[in-house]
């Protein structure tokens, strides 16, 4: 007669597990190079001088593993975006290519999606609304634009209930909002591919929402520590 045995099932596997460094020392490595504006070098510097080791070569590694992983981890705790949204897009440079970004924030300032793309036409700018859409699932009452012609029909296809207005000025809060990008951008020594480039200007738009407190994380902790607190709570959840 055979026994049958039981076994409990396993706990899920940790992201960081075969890392060979502390969750700890990754997280505050992507949370240093997505808050400020610093190089994997300047990374790799910092942590050197607190005792440890690590090549800048490992932190781009560990920023493009985990930072798709961390945004993914705290959309169950985002706060829903408001109903007014502003969208335009910017330039970045990517391996000597012009590529365009496109940007949707809100009234609040939450930045609601980005899209990388390498042409600037009616197909980029509908599958910009429709990962917005899809991944919120919130129609805006009211979208604001500039004056480029593939807008109204696009607007008119996937959110026809939206007024859609084009006024001078406008659009002034998403190009302010431009500005923080590309101000990040700066000492990156350039980008080299488009999924780098999504990799980081993604991680970006998360940094800005989680600073700006459109994210139910790290309430508990004093104001000063609330990032800090975020990204705690996001490693134990992968």
């Amino acid at each position: 007669m055979k026994l049958l045995i039981r076994r409990s099932p396993s706990p899920p596997r940790s992201a960081f597990a075969g890392f060979g460094f502390p969750a700890e020392v990754i997280m505050v490595a992507i949370r240093w190079y997505l808050r400020c504006n610093l190089s994997y070098r300047d990374v790799e510097e910092m942590l050197i001088e607190r005792g440890v080791e690590v090549d800048h070569v490992t932190i781009f590694r560990w920023v493009h593993r985990f930072t798709p992983l961390l945004a993914d981890a705290a959309r169950f705790c985002r706060h829903a975006p408001g109903d007014r949204w502003f969208v335009d897009k910017t330039y970045v440079k990517i391996n000597e290519f012009w590529r365009y970004v496109y940007r949707a924030v809100d009234q609040h300032g939450q930045v609601i999606d980005v899209l990388v793309s390498a042409r600037r036409d009616a197909a980029a700018a509908r599958r910009s609304f429709r990962r917005a859409l899809a991944t919120l699932k919130v129609t805006p009452s009211e979208v604001v634009t500039d004056a480029a012609p593939v807008y109204p029909a696009v607007l008119d296809e996937l959110i026809p209930s939206a007024c859609h207005h084009v006024e001078r000025h406008a659009s002034n809060p998403i190009e302010a909002d431009h500005s923080q990008l590309k101000h990040r951008l700066r000492p990156m020594r350039g980008l080299r591919t488009d999924p780098t480039a999504t990799v980081i200007i993604t991680g970006h738009a998360f940094m800005q929402n989680l600073r700006r407190g459109h994210y139910e994380l790290g309430l508990d902790a004093p104001s000063g520590l609330r990032i800090a607190a975020a990204f705690t709570e996001l490693a134990a959840a992968i």
